[in-house]
Formats: structure tokens, C-alpha cells, sequence
């Protein structure tokens, strides 16, 4: 399937070409310059890394890349986004985090998005096998508490670490530590991934593990969540599949570090 390049206009969004072989086959027009100086994009006084990251917690991104003249002004801003939403309103999307998050106005003709085509991620990530839980303990220690978790794929098996207060807020965080570490031994391109939150939310009548994880791709960083029903006296359990559900689709075409 080809990936699509597309890119804004002043009328309706048009398709420049077909992205082959990590190429676009088409490239789009250069953008016309602002004719007023009180409209233009400046950023002397923004980290460009910043907005880059901000630009990748959007659902539908997974990777931003912003260029500015010597002057200041934003020429160019490369997307790569996930198929399904168009391609139209991921550009307002992106207008709207750099106005509302940094004040920064872009102009939507300087905004490229290629768009990943989605059959070829999903067969690669069904090949291959995911890890599964295969124990969870805890060991307290005075004010210290450390948590083992075991994952096995296929006859592969790694036990992951994480130590760190008793306080009950810890907890979670802990597990969630624990599973990250274990999932790094069995597969190498979960380097990148870190825990940024972890806890258990009450949805309904039922409890819901949550839990937010990093992957650092410099100099980006993506947020991502998973979740996962918490059976009866079973949090910990939730919490580690939690984890496997937010890392579970991605891994499989992370690079290797």
C-alpha cells in the first residue's frame, strides 16, 4: 500500500504524490511568504524541540518536525501521522496545539503530512509473538518495597525490577516500573519506553487500570496510554497488562537502539 503525501492549500487539500521507498515521488510548492510582519510565524523566543514534542501527543501524530528560517519564521513542518483521520484536520490539529500551547501561529501551507499505510503495520505486528504475565510479586522491607514481574514470549523469560517506597501511591508506578524492565530484556527497542503514570480509576461500576507510558525518540517524545480491567483482588495483574497494552502494537516497528 503507498503512503500518500499531502500538504495544505488555500482551498481544498490536494494530493502532491505517492511517498515510494522513502521518497516523495512529488513535491509540494514552496509557500507563499506573509505579507504583513504582525502574522508571521516567529519562534526566537520557543524551543523548537518543545513544540515537536507537544505536536506528537496528539493521538494521530507520531512524528513532527519544524523548520525555521534564520529569521525566525516557520517554513516547513513534516508530519507523520497514523491513516484513518484526514489529513485536513490533522493540519488544523497542529494549528491549533501551536497556537493554544505556545501562541505560535503556523501557516497551514507550510504543514506536510504522509500518512503510514496501515496494512503493512498490521501484518508485521500479528507475525510476531506479544509477552505474557506470568507472576507478579512484592517484598517489603522496612519503608522499601520491591516488585518483581516475570513475562515470558514464547520460551524466552525475564524477571524486571523496580524498588521504591511502600507508600501506596507508589504502588502501581512500581508494577508498571517492573513490567517496563522485564519487557526491555525480551525485547531490545523498548529502550526508548518509560512510565509516566500508572493508577487504578474507577469507571462505572468497575475498576479500570490506566496507565500513560513515554517513548523517546530524540528529540520527540510520544505519550501513549493502555488500559485494562481490573479483576477481583488482581490490581497489580491489571496494572502489568495495562502496561502490555500500551507498548504491545508499538514495539514491533520501534528501531532497535
Amino acid at each position: 500500500m503507498d503512503d500518500h503525501y499531502w500538504t495544505g492549500g488555500d482551498g481544498e487539500f490536494e494530493e502532491l504524490g505517492v511517498l515510494v521507498e522513502g521518497e516523495v515521488v512529488m513535491s509540494a510548492p514552496a509557500p507563499e511568504s506573509r505579507s504583513t510582519e504582525s502574522r508571521s510565524s516567529g519562534v526566537e523566543d520557543l524551543d523548537l524541540a518543545d513544540v515537536e514534542r507537544e505536536i506528537c501527543r496528539l493521538p494521530d501524530v507520531s512524528i513532527a518536525r519544524i523548520v525555521a528560517e534564520p529569521s525566525g519564521r516557520v517554513s516547513e513542518v513534516h508530519v507523520v501521522a497514523h491513516p484513518g483521520k484526514h489529513p485536513k484536520q490533522i493540519v488544523r490539529d497542529v494549528q491549533s496545539v501551536a497556537l493554544a500551547s505556545f501562541g505560535l501561529e503556523i501557516d497551514r501551507r507550510v504543514i506536510s503530512v504522509v500518512q503510514l499505510g496501515q496494512g503493512l503495520v498490521d501484518t508485521e505486528v500479528a507475525a510476531g509473538p506479544r509477552p505474557s504475565i506470568i507472576a507478579i510479586t512484592a517484598e517489603a522491607s522496612g519503608l522499601r518495597s520491591l516488585v518483581r514481574v516475570t513475562l515470558a514470549r514464547d520460551d524466552d523469560e525475564a524477571v524486571g525490577f523496580a524498588e521504591g517506597s511502600i507508600a501506596t501511591t507508589a504502588r502501581h508506578r512500581l508494577v508498571a516500573a517492573a513490567t517496563v524492565d522485564a519487557l526491555r530484556q525480551l525485547e531490545p527497542a523498548a529502550e526508548c519506553v518509560d512510565i509516566d503514570h500508572a493508577q487504578i480509576v474507577r469507571v462505572g461500576s468497575h475498576d479500570v487500570a490506566v496507565v500513560t507510558v513515554v517513548f523517546v525518540s530524540p528529540p520527540s517524545e510520544q505519550i501513549v496510554s493502555g488500559s485494562a480491567m481490573v479483576r477481583p483482588q488482581q490490581e497489580a495483574d491489571a496494572v502489568a497488562r495495562a502496561v502490555l497494552d500500551a507498548t504491545n502494537r508499538r514495539l514491533a516497528f520501534l528501531p532497535v537502539t
